[in-house]
């Protein structure tokens, strides 16, 4: 199972300050429109949470930070990625161009290796969480790279997001910028991935567990749940 939420970053800035708290309420409802219950609902559990939950208990049997140690000592840099691109097209939370351009991105035994030991060092390393995060970032621009960008923001979150989602949070931006938008809350973007942008995603998704926990049924259990919070507001399929 995740790890209890840990949001690691103040409440602090603007943007933590400036909810505008109707369209908060306004956003709860709407999720409530479609899953009454909020995250305890039983709709809910099977539609958003259960893939990506399965996600992150294969990612723990397979690339937990024992496993993943294991596999960088053996040199096994292609069993590591072959794994991550196995889980997360199986979660399915990639656009299909964004999973092509990583298998592509991985397919030479250096692109494996550049991907696999970087991946490591981001989830697990030591270090501080921005310069981890931005030699990710660095790692993903110099993977080989064909037709389609390598770095885009759900590229840059997912492995984060799938491996750790007491920490960590998956970026996919229209869905994302318009919740952040509904909900008042005024969310640094830019299409460039940066640590000060993604420092301040976790800052939104931070407010919303401030939020949210105040009201029955809506304790977040982990960044699972904030991200799915997150989804319900922006997603085409969830529009009226």
């Amino acid at each position: 199972m995740a790890r209890t939420a840990f949001l690691p970053f103040p409440l602090s800035g603007a943007g933590a300050s400036n909810v505008i708290y109707l369209g908060a309420a306004l956003c709860r409802r709407k999720f409530e429109l479609f899953y009454p219950d909020g995250f305890e609902d039983e709709t809910y559990l099977v539609a958003e949470r259960s893939h990506k939950e399965r996600a992150h208990l294969e990612w723990e049997a397979e690339l937990g930070p024992a496993s993943f140690r294991k596999l960088l000592a053996r040199g096994e840099f292609r069993a590591v990625a072959d794994a991550a691109v196995r889980i997360e097209s199986r979660a399915n939370l990639l656009f299909s161009f964004e999973r092509m351009a990583l298998r592509d991105a991985v397919k030479s035994p250096a692109g494996a290796r550049l991907f696999a030991t970087e991946l490591y060092a981001w989830l697990y390393g030591h270090g501080s969480p921005q310069r981890r995060f931005n030699d990710w970032l660095e790692a993903l621009r110099d993977l080989p790279q064909r037709k389609s960008r390598l770095l885009t923001w759900p590229v840059a979150t997912v492995f984060g997001f799938i491996a750790r989602p007491d920490r960590h949070l998956f970026f996919k931006p229209r869905a994302t910028r318009k919740a952040a938008h509904l909900y008042g809350y005024a969310l640094d973007y830019d299409t460039q991935p940066a640590w000060s942008r993604y420092q301040d995603l976790l800052t939104f998704a931070a407010v919303l567990r401030r939020d949210l926990d105040r009201k029955p049924g809506f304790k977040a259990r982990d960044m699972i749940d904030l991200q799915s919070f997150m989804w319900v507001q922006g997603a085409p399929e969830y529009e009226p």
